[in-house]
């Protein structure tokens, strides 16, 4: 017979600590743009054990994560030289709750050893956000930002047009066969008194039926474009996290709320590529130029695929079209002003966009005087909106636009 034998639980500090709060304070380190080192190499994630063990003691060590008792053990340990094992523990932890997933190399003789201890070439092993962990700081991110903005109604975008439904607001007309059957009571007796006279019983007839409109209301595709270039990382200011951020806010948002929308992520710099939204936490920028119109060529192909009545593009950039895919395939680059072949070519596919009935909103993270024009022919053409916005307030004016369900359907 099995027999299963019960012992006491001695949890450790590292069980006792809140998966979430560190999850959080590791968020600057997992969605690291390059900001941090803008010379590095742009395609090195730099997700080591060695890095993630960086960030878990710097966190650690910060006193901003646990309250005043647990912070005092988390001293003591680091002062008796077991920070680094506590440091272990977690990593297991994260592991094991599959916030990360380990990727050993493809190289046998750098795989750690086998009796789990830190082995000559362990810091080779690299690690990868899950879903989960790029889920919640998506939530984390939407709610922060929802502090301020207040709710929102659910999952509902207007037009145009008119229907029949439960919300009213719209006037009454006469009813129609499939119409919802929300009837509005005093224009049906109304329209029966006027016709019969006041008598008992009242006859009432088919023609008699009036019902509430409400606004018709319609699922929405949304691309959002988000600009990788070098430029996202300058200047002192990292505009590159802050919109990952809010791309994936966004993508929480429109699962959870707006359950009949759909969100596309596309890339651009020197040239443009789709990437799914679950990736997005492992982008980083490069040293790349700003090749809009390859972007929004991108962008239109994503959307011709979705079968939605509302289409839109959502563009995050900090600077001026730069780069032009041409007929042959090379990538014509010039950063130095606003050159009128680029600028032409961008605008052309603009157009394009208008006569697909798509709206592209923009939101630009600067201010040059030219670019400003610029932007603002890209908003008279396709009817979209255009907001000169920080990376402080992106998310803020994004959700903003989004949730108050101004978009309208282009005819």
């Amino acid at each position: 017979m099995k027999r299963i034998r019960y012992t006491k639980y001695e949890g450790g500090l590292a069980g006792e600590m809140s998966m979430e709060d560190l999850l959080n304070a590791l968020s600057d380190y997992l969605l690291d743009s390059g900001f941090q080192n803008p010379w590095m190499e742009f395609n090195d994630l730099d997700h080591t054990m060695d890095a993630l063990r960086d960030a878990l003691k710097r966190a650690l060590e910060s006193g901003e994560l646990f309250d005043q008792q647990m912070q005092d053990q988390i001293d003591e340990m680091s002062a008796e030289g077991e920070l680094d094992e506590l440091i272990e523990q977690l990593i297991q932890r994260m592991e094991q709750e599959n916030y990360i997933s380990m990727e050993q190399p493809r190289d046998p003789s750098q795989s750690s050893s086998s009796s789990g201890q830190v082995g000559e070439n362990e810091s080779q092993v690299r690690f990868e956000v899950t879903d989960k962990s790029l889920d919640f700081l998506g939530y984390k991110t939407l709610r922060d930002l929802l502090g301020s903005l207040g709710k929102s109604n659910y999952g509902r975008h207007d037009t145009r047009h008119m229907a029949t439904g439960i919300e009213a607001s719209g006037a009454s007309r006469q009813y129609e066969f499939g119409d919802t059957l929300n009837l509005d009571t005093v224009a049906t007796l109304t329209s029966a008194i006027a016709r019969e006279g006041i008598s008992l019983p009242l006859n009432m007839e088919y023609s008699d039926l009036q019902v509430h409109q409400c606004e018709y209301q319609s699922s929405c595709a949304t691309v959002v474009m988000l600009d990788c270039s070098h430029s996202m990382i300058l200047y002192g200011e990292d505009r590159f996290t802050p919109a990952k951020r809010v791309a994936m806010a966004l993508s929480h948002l429109i699962r959870t709320q707006y359950p009949g929308d759909s969100l596309s992520l596309v890339l651009f710099h020197d040239s443009a590529e789709e990437m799914p939204v679950s990736q997005l936490a492992r982008v980083k920028v490069g040293p790349y130029y700003t090749n809009t119109r390859e972007g929004l060529r991108v962008a239109q192909r994503v959307l011709d695929r979705q079968k939605k009545d509302m289409k839109q593009i959502v563009m995050i950039t900090d600077g001026k079209p730069s780069a032009l895919t041409l007929p042959d395939g090379r990538i014509y680059k010039n950063a130095f002003g606003l050159d009128p072949l680029v600028v032409s070519e961008t605008l052309e596919e603009v157009s394009h966009c208008k006569r697909k009935g798509i709206m592209i909103n923009t939101f630009m993270l600067a201010s040059d005087f030219g670019l400003v024009q610029f932007v603002q022919r890209i908003t008279q053409m396709c009817r979209g909106k255009a907001y000169f916005t920080t990376p402080q307030n992106l998310g803020e004016y994004l959700l903003m636009d989004y949730m108050q369900r101004k978009m309208k359907t282009i005819h």
